[in-house]
């Protein structure tokens, strides 16, 4: 059976709608990390582990839906913690 045009037409709607849905949950992901890492070097610990449990709760979400590998939010997780554990023993 012959791809007919408005198939294509509705594939092209479907690619840029995951596309925008996408990078807005990247652009999420990425803003909460930039702010983690912030407070860290500003060494607020609390204000750290909030940032922490939010970013996280980020990236399982991005994960989960397919926007990153599961393995890159564990990486990803698994150096935010040790950054934190740094900071807290410091203190």
């Amino acid at each position: 059976m012959a791809v007919k045009k408005s198939f294509a037409e509705k594939r092209r709607r479907q690619s840029e709608e995951r596309r925008l849905r996408n990078k807005s949950a990247r652009s999420a992901v990425r803003t909460s990390v930039k702010k983690y890492v912030a407070l860290v070097q500003k060494k607020e610990v609390e204000e750290a582990a909030l940032a922490l449990k939010e970013m996280v709760k980020k990236l399982d979400s991005a994960a989960q839906k397919g926007v990153i590998s599961k393995n890159a939010a564990a990486n990803k997780k698994s150096r935010m913690q040790r950054l934190y554990n740094t900071l807290a023993s410091a203190n």
